[in-house]
């Protein structure tokens, strides 16, 4: 996981002078000056210059290798797995805001310095230097330039409007006019709470039509960082969108509550008597309205119904402490090939691919190398692109991603691989997305890997990135979409997914992924 500061470079706000004194002259200067200096008329606070002294450590390229900001593997871990046990609502590539209460051991361990085991094309930009998995740091506190005559709802707003239209990848805002969008919102609408700010916040960014740019209401947002910082109370199940609207089972945590009843493949029927069992189709069911339900106190319980191929199950569980494990190694044997190495990645942080090496040591003797990738929403690019490395030649293409301003960073590796021999199968699903994808597109375009579907053609089809905005006086957040990228071969993948090389026919049930892959998944390519 990364800490950083908001981005430090110049805007026109910041270089704007300071606004005129009278209500008169104000009126006539926002008549003539650019939108930018009226916005520091209209919405009074200027980016807080003390939450610039999180700057990460960010070394030089130095002997062949650059360094990026990365998570001590606690942190790390918990973060990297926010679209799971019950936490998250979405897949993807995401990175979470971290409030000024958050204990400063907390924020010290996670702007330690680790090498990154990715290369960039030479006068290129790092990932985080370009602001693709830029983490924010917001001050307690800032002080305002001028608020002119805005409520503080209407203020909250036109924060969500600035963040908003400082990192949107599309800046045709969806083909609308998005200064006209903010007139509407901010000036020219009344709220009598935060609460109807916080609506019209949803209903605004959502005419975006990205449906990964969306409001976090402030509840969603604690659980985000809730997560970053390890404090992870549920029942250890991890959940994902299924058939029909409905929200199923995608994975059950070892050693949780719902270890010894919930089965990956269960359905949700209801949550504390809430019904999700009928979805909408113009509003479907989201695991994060499943989470919202199955989170809770401590030592706290939850009644839980599922349903199980045709029969309907009732379980009453015990909320605890969960400890979420991102990388699940095991080693298994198959009749045809001998020992087999199986590492199930469940999402990707600053420190999983040290675990997956380390797990390769320890898998030397095994005739291939399975990665589990199934329900992998992704976690952190860097992560995706270093685990990737470690099965390629160096000077392998990796991703290419390209941020709202057109920028391009090409990450490639930058030294041989430890494992370039061994057979390599990546088992994926239909909630295999975003990093989680890079790592797929690259070994199977790099020819090292056969990439098997559980049950699938093709992977989710996730390529873009998001990062989350804190909102300020605890109004939540704003999940934005900041760059897109592209496979080794520039085949761009939103939307669309990548095409397996084997289908398996029926869904794996089985704990040991291996039972199920037919034998030529591991004819070396």
């Amino acid at each position: 996981a990364l800490l950083a500061p908001r981005d430090e470079s110049t805007t026109e706000r910041d270089e704007m002078p300071a606004p005129p004194s009278t209500p008169r002259r104000r009126r006539r200067a926002a008549a003539v000056w650019p939108l930018s200096l009226v916005l520091i008329l209209s919405d009074g606070t200027r980016e807080p210059t003390s939450a610039r002294a999180f700057r990460p450590s960010v070394a030089g390229p130095g002997p062949g290798r650059r360094r990026h900001s990365a998570a001590a593997p606690t942190a790390g871990a918990a973060l990297a797995s926010l679209a799971a046990f019950a936490l998250a609502g979405s897949v993807g590539d995401v990175t979470p805001s971290v409030p000024s209460s958050v204990p400063s051991s907390v924020t010290s361990s996670l702007t330690s310095s680790v090498p990154s085991s990715s290369g960039h094309a030479p006068g290129s930009t790092s990932p985080v230097e370009t602001g693709i998995l830029r983490w924010i740091v917001p001050a307690a506190s800032a002080a305002p330039v001028y608020t002119g005559n805005l409520s503080a709802e209407q203020l909250a707003v036109a924060e969500a409007w600035r963040t908003v239209d400082n990192s949107f990848l599309d800046r045709t805002f969806n083909h609308q006019d998005w200064f006209e969008l903010r007139q509407k919102y901010v000036t020219k609408q009344k709220y009598k709470t935060m609460e109807e700010a916080q609506v019209a916040i949803g209903e605004m960014v959502g005419t975006l039509g990205d449906k990964y740019t969306r409001y976090l209401t402030p509840q969603k947002y604690q659980s985000m960082v809730d997560a970053a910082t390890g404090n992870l109370v549920g029942i250890g199940c991890e959940i994902a969108p299924g058939d029909n609207g409905r929200i199923r089972v995608s994975d059950v945590q070892p050693d949780s509550p719902a270890q010894a009843v919930i089965k990956r493949g269960d359905v949700f029927v209801a949550v504390d008597g809430t019904r999700f069992d009928a979805p909408d189709p113009n509003k479907p069911y989201t695991p994060d309205d499943v989470a919202t339900r199955l989170r809770g106190g401590e030592g706290t319980r939850v009644s839980v119904t599922v349903q199980r191929d045709a029969e309907t199950l009732d379980f009453l569980l015990s909320r605890r402490k969960v400890t979420v494990l991102s990388v699940r190694p095991y080693t298994t044997t198959s009749p045809a090939l001998g020992k087999v190495g199986v590492i199930k990645i469940k999402s990707f942080s600053g420190t999983t691919a040290k675990t997956v090496q380390d797990t390769l040591d320890a898998q030397k003797g095994a005739a291939a190398t399975v990665l589990d990738l199934r329900g992998n929403p992704g976690g952190l690019l860097p992560g995706g692109v270093e685990t990737a490395s470690l099965f390629l030649p160096n000077n392998s293409p990796v991703v290419y991603t390209i941020n709202n301003k057109g920028a391009e960073d090409k990450s490639y590796s930058i030294q041989e691989g430890v494992d370039l021999e061994r057979p390599l199968v990546i088992v994926v699903d239909s909630n295999t997305a975003s990093a989680a994808e890079v790592l797929t597109a690259a070994l199977q375009e790099n020819n090292r890997a056969v990439v098997v579907g559980d049950a699938v053609d093709r992977t989710f089809g996730k390529g873009i990135v998001q990062t989350i905005r804190q909102l300020g006086d605890d109004n939540g957040g704003v999940a934005i979409t900041v760059a897109r990228y592209e496979t080794p071969k520039r085949n761009d993948i939103n939307k669309r997914g990548i095409e397996v090389d084997l289908k398996m026919e029926k869904l794996c049930v089985e704990e040991d992924v291996v039972k199920c892959l037919p034998l030529e998944a591991f004819k070396k390519k």
